[in-house]
């Protein structure tokens, strides 16, 4: 028992330290960007169902990097302050399924072409999202999601979304250089960590006990493995309902998408698999506080066919293409810790890290960490320089 356990946290750790790096730059220049962009500039741009705002909003949450359950806030706030409900969501979904992190964490654990699928369906999903919502969201469905919203009933990460340290005074590269955007960045930095740590560690742990104690048939069983055309579509249909019961978000999904790729799903299952994080039951029980059970429901649905949907056709676009990767031999399964290329690079932002926790301590930050959790009180917080 103890000798099962222990692989199990070996390949856990294993997979960590592989991402690290990754997941520390990522963190760091979404940190960089959310340092100059004020979330009020958003609500303003987010305000108009049209393509230029379905656009924008999918850059901004781009930009943007939260944990699902402050996207899930934050939209909301931005909702509350004049973005429309559709570029609403769709600035959620960009936020947590098109940034930089979660891309490079794909890289490193899966290859360039989950990437490459992850982006172009991604880009995919928003314009079907806009096109669904447009077709189906009724002007009671909005009444009805304002009116609840508009009661501002707790949730989670209520204090995240509110945050806005943006430094704002003076030309952009003046503003990242100086003592107070040094400081939001610090501050930003360790807020996205704290408000992602509890998913990544369990898309770790849960992934290191599935990929060593659950056996390759038990996959193959479950996702019909070798029935050609009904494995990708199988494969597209179900990985949302089993990330929906992970209970994992975000970037915490990554991990376990190269577990159940290794044992069998289709390109197209893990694609949709890794888009589900916004159907998890956590987040539609937001949902069903923020906006009234009736739309917690219409939402499900909207975001489990533009997953399904998405999936299938970048499946298909990698099939016709022959870019759709065959080798299931996923290399962290093999990998041993040892000094390596992403050892030193791990080294190095640890050190960066450790500079930044100086900071970060001298300038109030384990107060703001606090407030996070916290119902807000006011919607722009100056960190101390």
């Amino acid at each position: 028992m103890l000798g099962h356990l222990g692989d199990a946290l070996r390949l856990a750790f294993a997979m960590f330290w592989q991402v690290l790096w990754p997941l520390a730059l990522g963190f760091l220049l979404s940190a960089i960007i959310e340092a100059v962009v004020p979330k009020q500039t958003v609500a303003r741009l987010l305000g108009r169902d049209s393509p230029r705002g379905v656009a924008t909003a999918a850059a901004l949450g781009t930009a943007s990097s939260s944990c699902s359950y402050a996207a899930v806030a934050l939209a909301r706030t931005l909702f509350r302050k004049g973005a429309s409900f559709a570029n609403s969501i769709i600035f959620e979904f960009a936020s947590t399924n098109l940034v930089i992190e979660l891309g490079l964490v794909l890289l490193i654990l899966l290859g360039w072409q989950f990437l490459a699928g992850e982006l172009a369906g991604g880009v995919l999903m928003v314009v079907l999202l806009a096109l669904i919502l447009r077709a189906t969201l009724t002007r009671k469905l909005v009444d009805a999601a304002r009116d609840q919203a508009e009661r501002g009933l707790y949730g989670r990460m209520e204090g995240h979304a509110a945050m806005d340290m943006s430094v704002t005074e003076g030309p952009l590269l003046q503003r990242l250089v100086s003592p107070r955007a040094i400081t939001s960045i610090a501050h930003l930095f360790f807020m996205n960590i704290y408000s992602l740590w509890t998913d990544l560690v369990l898309g770790f742990l849960i992934a290191g006990a599935l990929g060593t104690w659950v056996p390759d048939s038990w996959w193959s069983a479950l996702f019909l493995t070798g029935h050609g055309a009904g494995t990708e579509v199988w494969g597209a249909f179900i990985g949302p309902l089993v990330a929906m019961m992970s209970f994992v978000c975000s970037v915490g999904n990554v991990p376990l998408a190269a577990v159940l790729f290794r044992g069998g799903i289709s390109f197209s299952g893990v694609i949709a698999f890794i888009f589900a994080d916004l159907i998890i039951i956590p987040i539609l029980n937001i949902y069903r506080k923020y906006y009234t059970g009736r739309v917690s429901a219409y939402l499900f649905a909207v975001s489990y066919a533009t997953m399904v949907l998405a999936g299938l056709a970048i499946g298909e676009l990698f099939t016709i293409l022959h870019l759709t990767p065959t080798n299931r031999a996923i290399s962290v399964f093999q990998t041993t810790i040892s000094w390596n290329s992403d050892t030193f690079l791990d080294i190095g932002f640890l050190v960066l890290i450790a500079l930044l926790a100086i900071r970060f301590l001298r300038t109030g930050g384990i107060e703001m960490l606090r407030m996070m959790e916290q119902k807000p009180a006011a919607t722009h917080v100056h960190a101390r320089s």
